[in-house]
Formats: structure tokens, C-alpha cells, sequence
């Protein structure tokens, strides 16, 4: 196996990596896409053959330029901004300093995001963390009480008795130890037995029924899991994901997407652009130099429309315009509502069980304000205490997470004044800007009443709230109990031989079909599942000593839950 980890982003341990290797399904997307031999091949005469890429996000660009290199040609709409929610929006006059609106922190265990990453050359570094050396330090604010720590050990012991509560909670709930054994020496039969034992346990059951049943917590008080929903321990607080599948949470934390994160340098949406612009050392059939921008004269087509059956089993997709094209293959990577909402879409493309699928995905409300400040001032210390003048900061309060982005000293600042999720998020929501920066304004002045943020403010802020995006309708998916079959149903969905004819060659991919919802690998690899379907229904194949995730699928694949 490759090393997964570069660029600055090894562990230190000397233990083998935690990846997200499975657990549903534990393929080495990494180690596929590594191969000296290439995904595969399609004949000759298929070479040249348009597949439309509905999605120009990390999944649709990611499909398209590893088909592109396979020899065929893909053909990507987009109806909003490039790159979907890897989105990098620069402040106005500001030379590289940006806000980042989507994914901003990327797990070390993303292997196969990090290919991508690593092949663009581009830099990260470590992510601002609470209680991580990036952050410096970190203030915890609950019931009017302020903690100033650097580490855990900083804290009151509340806090120490929280994060034993929620270790022993997991080893006790799910050998927790151990699956994370099987994933670093990426043994199959172990992880699936281990997994499959727990997904008929808990997929009824959600995060907050764990936590309040779990011996460790009962011998605690109410005020401990309160502390762990509001600040929690990783990233931050878990009360948003209370009414989620439990499964969901055990993979976030079992695949380390919780722990160990990086940030791009300059912005990540430098991914989904650079792979489209990005040539490729090999290409099949295309001519040396040959890239996605080149294919499409610099910019995609226009957003869809209609999806509909044409003749000889091929597709004809219709733009905002009213061009209408076929296809022999589709590939649709936005959001399974849009397949609802935004798309007119004939109801004989999927089965009715996957258009039950679809429509029953559940997104969480995200939102976030960002302010730029004349430098980063908040390493200035207090001279009365020798603090940091301000602190990644976690709250009860609406701002709930705030962080801080260091350019440089002799940079702009950028702070994310908050970042909040669910019920917090939609208080957001009809709020304007302005409102908006001085609702945050006012949450942190309680928090620092000696620090005058709105002094330090340059430019004009920056917000988003997802869920009001008609592009997008939601952050990302949030498994409730009892959607694993679900999950399930769209994962599996590449899967197409034994499909009725009318249902095979569209497919579907990205962060709400993948087993790892808001972390942009499971994005990465359903769209290499996509890739190796799509592959096969041109009459294409792996190479041996290369087999892909469709060839190893009826083997180690997520189990089924009987209907």
C-alpha cells in the first residue's frame, strides 16, 4: 500500500493510519486509484463516447476527469458556482484571503481526496481546532462560566470526566478499538464482521439514545451530556447530530473524520478547479495536454432541466436553455432532492424503492458569518493575564463555534464569527448580514468584553446559509434511525446488472449517496464507484491486478437489512 499520508500530514505515532476504509464497505479506493495499472479500460470503439456529468462539485469533476482519462468524454453541467460546497469566496480587495462556505477542514484520513490534493501540488496545514496547537488556545463558554485552555488538562475536571465518558461509551458500545484495529491493518473479514454485527443494533437507535444509555454517562449527571452536546470533544459540539443514526456517528468517529484535519492553503475550491484544468500524465485516446477545461472550451454547460429516456436505451438531457443532448450514460452528483425539485425527471429512471431513497434523504441546516480584520490580533496577550486576547471559542451561545485564521502577521485576519448547525443555523436564517454580524458581535462581547472585534472589521463580511441555496436545499445528509436501507439502496445503486434494462446507465454520486455525509471522501469515492459503473456499461474492465470496487462489491459490500 502507499503511504496515505504526505505533505506534512504523517502521524507521529508510528501506528498504521486510521483511513476511511470502509466501515460498510471496506474497498481501497486509495490504493485503486495509486495503481501503476489505471482504473481500467473501455474498447477502442467506445472511445470518444459523451457521458453527462450533472454536478461540477469535488464528485462530478473527480468522475469526470477519470473517465476523461479512461478515453471517454465527459460532458459536465453546472447550474450554480463550481466546485458545490467546496466553495472558497474571497473577500473583496483582498489578495488570497477568503472565507471558506463549505468543506473547510478534511480529515487526514481522506486518502482518496488527498490523491487529488497531493497531485494539484497544493499545500495544507493543520486546522484551528479547539484544544489543537493550531488553535493556540481555545475558550469554552457555557452558562455565563469562560474556561481559557491550551489543552484538555486546562480544563476543569468536568470536562476530562466528559471525554472518559465518551471514550468508554464507544469501547463499551462497540469494540470500538478494535474496528479501528481492523481499519489500520485494513483487515476485511475482521472489520465486516465487527460492523455488520452493529448496523442491525443501531440503525433504529439515534446518537442521544446512545450517549443517555451507555453505562459510562449514567453514572454521570444530565449536566455532562448537556457539556458534551454543547462543546463536545474533536470539532466541537455533538447536539446537532443528537437525532441521527447512531451508525453515522460510529463512522464519523471509528474513520477518525473527526480527529487530525487539515485546511488547503489559499482555499480548497483549488481542488475541484485544479482537477478541471488539471492534464493527466496518461489519457486514453485524448491528445497529449488534453484536459477537462479543454474539453468543454473553458467552462461547462448550463444547468439541467430534464432528464429523460431516449431511443435505444440512451438519455436525452435537456440544459436551462433548452439544448437537449443524449447520452449513453448519465451521471447525476447533485443533491437527490434537486432529482425532485430542480430536475424534471422521468419516474421510469429509477425504481420506485430508490426514488423513496432519494426523496427520504435528510440535510442539516449549516451556517456560517465571516469577518475579515486588519491582522490577526488575537495572539496579542492580555497584559493582565498573559492570554491570548481571543480564542477558538465554543459556546452556548449563537455563535457556537468561532474561528480564527491566521494569514500571517503581516496579513489580513479572517475570523469565522460563527458556525452553527440545525436549530442554531435556522435562528440565521432570515436574518440579513448585518443582523447577522452583530448578533455574533454581541454573543462574543459577553465572552470578551475587553476585546473590540467590530473595530478590527476590513471589507465586507461574508455568509451562507445552505438550506436557502435552491442549488442545494441543505448542508449535507444526516442519516436518521431506520435510513440505512436507504443508504443502502443509493450506495449500492452502481451496481447495475441485475437492474431492468430502462433503470442501468444513470448513476448517481457524492456526499448524500455516500456512507460519510459533510466529509468530502465519501463524495470522492461514490463518485469512483460511479467510475467503475460507468466503465462497465461501456463494455470496459479493470485490470487484474487492479480489480475495482464493482468486482470485489457482491463479496465485501454493505449488507442488506431485510425489507
Amino acid at each position: 500500500m502507499n503511504t496515505p499520508y504526505k505533505n506534512n500530514r504523517h502521524p507521529a505515532d508510528g501506528k498504521k493510519p486510521i483511513t476511511i476504509f470502509g466501515p460498510d464497505f471496506p474497498f481501497a479506493f486509495d490504493d485503486w486509484i495509486e495503481h501503476p495499472a489505471g482504473l481500467g479500460s473501455v474498447p477502442t470503439a467506445n472511445h470518444g463516447a459523451e457521458v453527462a456529468i450533472i454536478g461540477a462539485g469535488i464528485a462530478g469533476l473527480v468522475a469526470a476527469y477519470e473517465l476523461m482519462k479512461l478515453g471517454l468524454k465527459p460532458v459536465v453541467y453546472e447550474a450554480s458556482k463550481m466546485g458545490g460546497r467546496l466553495r472558497s469566496q474571497a473577500f473583496e480587495g483582498a489578495e488570497g484571503i477568503i472565507a471558506e462556505l463549505g468543506g473547510m477542514r478534511f480529515p487526514v484520513s481522506s486518502t482518496a481526496f488527498y490523491h487529488y490534493v497531493d497531485k494539484l501540488g497544493l499545500e495544507t496545514k493543520p486546522f484551528p481546532n479547539p484544544l489543537t496547537p493550531a488553535s493556540g488556545s481555545t475558550v469554552i463558554d457555557l452558562e455565563g462560566q469562560t474556561h481559557y485552555a491550551q489543552k484538555l488538562s486546562d480544563l476543569p475536571a468536568l470536562f476530562q470526566e466528559v471525554a472518559d465518558a465518551w471514550a468508554d461509551a464507544l469501547e463499551a458500545g462497540s469494540q470500538f478499538s478494535d474496528i479501528q484495529q481492523a481499519i489500520r491493518d485494513r483487515d476485511v473479514p475482521r472489520l465486516k464482521q465487527l460492523w455488520n454485527t452493529l448496523v442491525p443494533l443501531w440503525d433504529d437507535r439515534t446518537f442521544y439514545d446512545f450517549v443517555a444509555t451507555s453505562e459510562a454517562f449514567a453514572r454521570l449527571s444530565f449536566h455532562h451530556r448537556e457539556v458534551f452536546g454543547q462543546v463536545g470533544f474533536g470539532t466541537g459540539g455533538w447536539d446537532s447530530d443528537f437525532p441521527n443514526s447512531m451508525l453515522e456517528i460510529f463512522r464519523v468517529v471509528m474513520t477518525n473524520c473527526d480527529d487530525h484535519q487539515h485546511l488547503v492553503v489559499g482555499g480548497v475550491a483549488q481542488v475541484p478547479m485544479g482537477i478541471w484544468r488539471h492534464v493527466p500524465e496518461r489519457c486514453a485516446h485524448w491528445p497529449q495536454g488534453t484536459s477537462l477545461s479543454s474539453l468543454h472550451n473553458g467552462a461547462p454547460r448550463a444547468g439541467v432541466k430534464r432528464i429523460a429516456h431516449a431511443v435505444d436505451g440512451r438519455f436525452a438531457v435537456t440544459d436551462n436553455y433548452g439544448d437537449t443532448r443524449e447520452y449513453a450514460a448519465v451521471l447525476t452528483t447533485c443533491q437527490s432532492w434537486l432529482l425532485t425539485t430542480q430536475i424534471e425527471c422521468d419516474e421510469t429512471l429509477f425504481s420506485q424503492k430508490m426514488w423513496m431513497a432519494l426523496d427520504r434523504t435528510r440535510y442539516m441546516q449549516s451556517s456560517k458569518t465571516f469577518v475579515m480584520v486588519d491582522r490577526p490580533f488575537w495572539k496579542d496577550k492580555d497584559p493582565q493575564t498573559g492570554r491570548d486576547l481571543m480564542s477558538m471559542t465554543l459556546t452556548d451561545r449563537l455563535t457556537r463555534g468561532t474561528y480564527l485564521f491566521d494569514n500571517g502577521d503581516d496579513q489580513p485576519g479572517v475570523i469565522c464569527l460563527s458556525y452553527s448547525w440545525m436549530s442554531d443555523a435556522l435562528k440565521m436564517l432570515p436574518q440579513p448580514i448585518d443582523k447577522r454580524v452583530k448578533l455574533a458581535l454581541d454573543a462574543l462581547k459577553k465572552i470578551y468584553p475587553k476585546v473590540d472585534i467590530a473595530a478590527r472589521i476590513i471589507g465586507d463580511p461574508i455568509t451562507v446559509s445552505w438550506e436557502a441555496d435552491p442549488h442545494f436545499l441543505g448542508a449535507f445528509k444526516g442519516a436518521l434511525p431506520g435510513h440505512y436501507r436507504y443508504n443502502q439502496r443509493m450506495y449500492a445503486h452502481f451496481m447495475q446488472k441485475d437492474m431492468p434494462a430502462e433503470q442501468r446507465g444513470i448513476f448517481i454520486a457524492g456526499d448524500d449517496v455516500s456512507w460519510t455525509p459533510a466529509w468530502v471522501e465519501g463524495a470522492v469515492q461514490t463518485s469512483l464507484n460511479a467510475v467503475w459503473g460507468i466503465m462497465t456499461h461501456f463494455g470496459g474492465s479493470t485490470h487484474p491486478q487492479n480489480p475495482g470496487p464493482g468486482d470485489v462489491f457482491d463479496e465485501i459490500g454493505p449488507i442488506a437489512l431485510a425489507e
